[in-house]
C-alpha cells in the first residue's frame, strides 16, 4: 500500500483542467474541500480534530497538551501552482504517523499535525496570514479588513465559511503548546538535485517583502490623443519592471512584478490606473533594502508621458530566519550526513522560528520548478520523505 493512498481525493481538489495548475485561494470552495479533506483524513486516524481561531487547523496524535511536537504546512496554492507545494507537507504529516503507528510506535509526548492558513497570500496579498497571526506579526485590525480583488474582505470571506473573524490575533496558549515545530515541504529550487539527495535540512529563510505600486495615469483615447499628450502609467510599469530586473542583479537578489491590475483594461483606452506587486528577495536585509530603496529611486524620478503619481505601499517584509541550530543538528543525528542548505522561499515554519524552536526539511525538486503546474517530484521521494519524516518524530515524541 502507498503512504500517499489518503492523497488521492486531495489531488483532485482545486485543479484546473486546462492548466493542470491549482487555485486553492484561502476561503474559496476550493479551499474549504481541502480543509474537509485534512479533517477527515485525521479523524479516520482516531485524531483529535481543533480549529483555531486564526483559521488553521491542527489534529492531536496523542492527548492536547504542553511539550507538544509540532509537524505539517499549508494546502492553499498561488493561482495555478503545484500539486506539492505545502500539500507533500501536510500529506506526509499524515502519512508519517501511519508509518510509526504500522510499526507500533506510541508518542510519550502530544504530536500536532496543522494545516495553516492563507500561506501563500494569493487572495488577500499577505503571506503566511495563519501563522502570522498565531505569532502576533500581524495586527489583526488589518487582517480582517484585507480585500481581495472582489472588494470582500477576509473578515466577511471568513464568516461567509463560518468561521469567526472576531477572535483573531495572538494566540499564546496555541504556541505554548508548541515545544518545537518541523515543516516537511518541496524544495523549491535545485539544491538537493545537484547534491543527489532525496532530503535535506534548512539553515535560513532569505528575508523578502511585497510592495504595492499604485500607478495613477489619465484614461483617454488610444487612437485620438497624441503621444506627447499622454500620461500612461504602462510606461511607469516597464520602468517598474526594468527597475527591478537591473537592482535585483546589482544587489544579488532576485525581484519580481508577477501580478499586475489594469483599468480600465481595455485594448484601445490609455489605462487610467495600475497597481502592480512588487516581490523582492535577497541574501540579507542590507541587501534587501538597499535593492527595494533603488527601485523607489528609480520611479520617483519623472518620465516623461509616464504616470501623473507613484505611490509604494509595503504590504509585508519577514526578515531574516535562521532556524533553531539545536534542532537542526539533531535531526541531523537522526537521518545522518544529509545537506544543509538555505532559501530564498517564504513558509510557515520561519513565521513561528520567532516563537518555537523549528526546523524545516525538504525533499528534492528534480527540476527547482514550483509555484507552476510543472511542479513534480518523484514517488521514490515522496516516500523518502515520509520516511525521514517519521524517523523525525520517533526521535522527538516517541522515546
Amino acid at each position: 500500500m502507498s503512504a500517499f493512498d489518503h492523497w488521492d481525493a486531495l489531488w483532485r481538489i482545486g485543479r484546473d483542467t486546462t492548466t493542470g495548475g491549482y487555485r486553492r485561494f484561502a476561503w474559496t470552495p476550493a479551499e474549504l474541500e481541502c480543509r474537509q479533506w485534512f479533517e477527515e483524513e485525521a479523524r479516520r486516524r482516531g485524531l483529535e480534530v481543533e480549529r483555531d481561531r486564526n483559521g488553521n487547523i491542527w489534529a492531536w496524535w496523542g492527548r492536547p497538551g504542553p511539550s507538544a511536537v509540532g509537524l505539517g504546512s499549508h494546502l492553499d496554492s498561488v493561482p495555478d501552482g503545484g500539486g506539492y507545494d505545502g500539500a507533500l507537507g501536510v500529506a506526509s504529516a499524515l502519512a508519517a504517523i501511519d508509518l510509526l503507528k504500522a510499526r507500533g510506535a506510541e508518542p510519550s509526548r502530544p504530536v500536532a499535525l496543522v494545516s495553516f492558513s492563507d500561506e501563500e497570500g494569493a487572495r488577500f496579498g499577505v503571506p503566511c496570514l495563519g501563522s502570522q497571526l498565531m505569532t502576533g506579526a500581524l495586527d489583526p485590525a488589518r487582517a480582517v479588513g484585507l480585500v481581495d480583488q472582489e472588494g470582500m474582505t477576509l473578515g466577511e470571506a471568513m464568516a461567509a465559511a463560518g468561521w469567526d473573524p472576531g477572535g483573531l490575533g495572538r494566540d499564546d496558549t496555541g504556541l505554548g503548546r508548541l515545544s518545537m515545530f518541523v515543516e516537511l515541504h518541496i524544495e523549491q529550487g535545485r539544491g538537493l538535485a545537484e547534491d543527489g539527495a532525496p532530503v535535506g535540512l534548512a539553515s535560513a529563510i532569505w528575508p523578502h517583502g511585497r510592495w504595492r505600486f499604485r500607478l495613477r495615469g489619465e484614461a483617454n483615447h488610444a487612437g485620438t490623443t497624441a503621444m506627447d499628450e499622454r500620461h500612461d502609467p504602462m510606461l511607469s510599469l516597464a520602468r517598474l519592471v526594468q527597475g527591478a530586473n537591473h537592482e535585483a542583479h546589482r544587489c544579488c537578489g532576485v525581484a519580481t512584478v508577477g501580478k499586475v491590475h489594469v483599468e480600465p483594461n481595455g485594448t484601445n483606452a490609455i489605462p487610467s490606473s495600475i497597481d502592480a506587486w512588487l516581490d523582492a528577495r535577497a541574501p540579507d536585509e542590507g541587501g534587501l533594502d538597499d535593492m527595494v530603496e533603488g527601485v523607489r529611486s528609480a520611479m520617483a524620478q519623472p518620465l516623461a508621458g509616464g504616470a501623473r503619481s507613484v505611490e509604494v505601499v509595503q504590504e509585508s517584509y519577514t526578515r531574516a530566519v535562521h532556524f533553531d541550530d539545536a534542532l537542526r543538528d539533531r535531526l541531523r543525528a537522526t537521518l545522518g550526513d544529509v545537506p544543509v542548505l538555505p532559501t530564498a522561499a517564504g513558509h510557515d515554519a520561519g513565521i513561528l522560528a520567532s516563537r518555537v524552536p523549528t526546523a524545516m526539511l525538504f525533499v528534492r525538486n528534480p527540476d527547482g520548478v514550483s509555484h507552476s503546474p510543472d511542479e513534480r517530484i518523484t514517488d521514490d521521494d515522496c516516500h523518502a520523505g515520509v520516511e525521514a519524516l517519521a524517523r523525525v518524530v520517533e526521535d522527538l515524541a516517541c522515546r
